[in-house]
């Protein structure tokens, strides 16, 4: 009776009383019930992240056009690709560094750098004059908001071990979400003094800097949110568990894992050894997968707006920036409701790989389609672009969540946060190409717009088309290998 006494104190946890790590787990122990006001703000933090990254491509081809950079309307689509590339490049560089910070000195401190930096640099692009001033602010706006990485362990730390699948998809819904408001938004508030005289005139700051009102209002919302995350509660433990209590617990814990099958593995020093995450193939697999599918999705992104904004006598559609926020307000609609309704089922009954490897395979003839659509005219362009958009988006968002669903199962708990900094250093770095890609295939392909072989936007899609199938492949096995655990 004594020996049971002393092993329920010694694998009682204990909380350090300064450790704001240990505040949060004691509220998690204490606190039961849907913890929604947690998943309310992690889920506007990354908003927040997420409306910077393309809510510029919807009026991005008129504001090179503006800087009066590029000499054919041909080109403008190369330069595009620059200014859309180089957050994600600033992005890659930092991401590590951020996710080594966020250890070291906490995730709050990163969250809270990240928005502030959204406040000053996004305001900044949007009153920017040239091409190197537009270029320079997104560059250092990557550089600074290296938050995604971090918030992810932030949100697996703040929920209850029956809410951690919860957390991680709110994470990944709010990005989706994010990537397709941003574009929106940019869509409907360029050029305010053209589309409403009546409010702006052209000689007020809106008239003389036609970009500047997307930007600052995606700026005012990250500064509500810098101004909350400084009540957010840190969640990373800064204490050193040396003492002899904690020394004896560890014994105890380690033996009762050994007693169980589960964890039947080899233990050294009372731990069980980290695997590599290097060596880890299920999740390297996932990783270069989804590296792949971000090169495409960007690449996407690109195209799309500066397909529909392009004149028709070029292949495009000839539409406004309200026009493309339009469709890709529908597009978030359609998106919300699968990601609500329709994905659990669907990924619970076919498995993320299977999900993955569907969406694929429907994503080729329907690229395949975009330049037959643009010889449509009136409600019929308009019907069959909103829908090809919203498919193309949904099957897109289904494919990132399954592959983060096969990164998350792949690592343990405590990997996760290197995990996650990993996944977003080498997808930043292929996000990155992808603009700069898409914005010179598309350049290109508007000056062969008389070739024999795959004239004008048909060249486009059809490199699209090359770069799914092969993620398409890579779903397969002996490359992508699930998780047995």
């Amino acid at each position: 009776m004594a020996m049971d006494e002393q092993t329920a104190v010694l694998l009682k946890k204990h909380y350090y009383e300064n450790c704001p790590g240990c505040k949060v787990d004691k509220l998690k122990e204490s606190r039961r019930g849907l913890p929604i006001r947690e998943l309310l703000s992690i889920w506007i933090v990354v908003l927040c992240s997420a409306l910077t990254i393309s809510s510029l491509f919807p009026y991005l081809y008129f504001m090179i056009r503006d800087f009066h950079i590029a000499k054919r309307e041909e080109d403008i689509g190369y330069y595009a690709g620059y200014v859309g590339s180089s957050l994600l490049f600033g992005r890659a560089l930092t991401s590590i560094l951020w996710g080594i910070v966020a250890d070291r000195r906490g995730r709050k401190p990163v969250i809270v750098i990240g928005t502030i930096s959204i406040v000053i640099l996004n305001t900044l692009f949007g009153l920017s004059v040239n091409l190197w001033m537009a270029i320079a602010t997104r560059f250092l706006l990557g550089c600074l908001n290296g938050l995604l990485g971090p918030v992810k362990a932030y949100a697996s730390e703040m929920m209850r071990d029956e809410y951690q699948a919860l957390a991680i998809s709110t994470v990944g819904t709010a990005w989706g979400m994010g990537l397709i408001i941003g574009p929106a938004l940019g869509g409907y508030l360029a050029q305010p003094a053209e589309k409403f005289p009546s409010i702006f005139s052209k000689e007020s700051v809106f008239g003389r800097f036609p970009y500047f009102l997307p930007s600052l209002t995606i700026s005012a919302f990250a500064l509500v949110v810098s101004i909350a995350s400084f009540w957010l509660p840190e969640t990373l433990h800064k204490h050193r568990g040396s003492s002899e209590l904690d020394e004896s617990r560890k014994d105890m814990e380690t033996a009762s894992l050994e007693s169980s099958s589960k964890y039947n593995a080899h233990k050294v020093g009372g731990r069980t050894p980290k695997k590599s995450l290097i060596r880890n193939w299920p999740l390297m697999s996932s990783v270069i997968l989804f590296c792949v599918v971000s090169l495409h999705d960007m690449a996407y992104t690109e195209i799309f707006s500066l397909w529909a904004v392009s004149p028709r006598r070029l292949g495009g559609l000839s539409y406004t920036t309200e026009d493309v926020g339009t469709v890709l307000s529908i597009s978030g609609a359609g998106i919300l409701v699968f990601q609500t309704c329709l994905y659990p089922h669907w990924v619970r009954l076919l498995g993320p790989v299977m999900v993955a490897r569907i969406g694929g395979v429907l994503t080729i003839p329907l690229l395949s389609s975009y330049p037959f659509i643009a010889m449509l005219t009136g409600l019929g362009l308009s019907i069959a672009l909103n829908c090809a958009s919203v498919a193309k988006n949904v099957l897109s968002v289904s494919i990132d969540t399954s592959l983060f669903i096969l990164q998350n199962n792949a690592v343990d708990q405590d990997q996760r946060g290197a995990a996650s900094g990993m996944v977003m250093t080498a997808m930043s770095l292929f996000k990155a190409f992808g603009p700069a890609g898409g914005g010179t295939i598309f350049s290109w392909a508007q000056k062969r717009q008389d070739a024999a072989f795959l004239p004008g936007n048909h060249i486009v899609f059809f490199i699209l088309n090359v770069v799914e199938a092969i993620g398409v492949l890579m779903t397969f096995k002996p490359f992508l290998v699930e998780s047995r655990d």
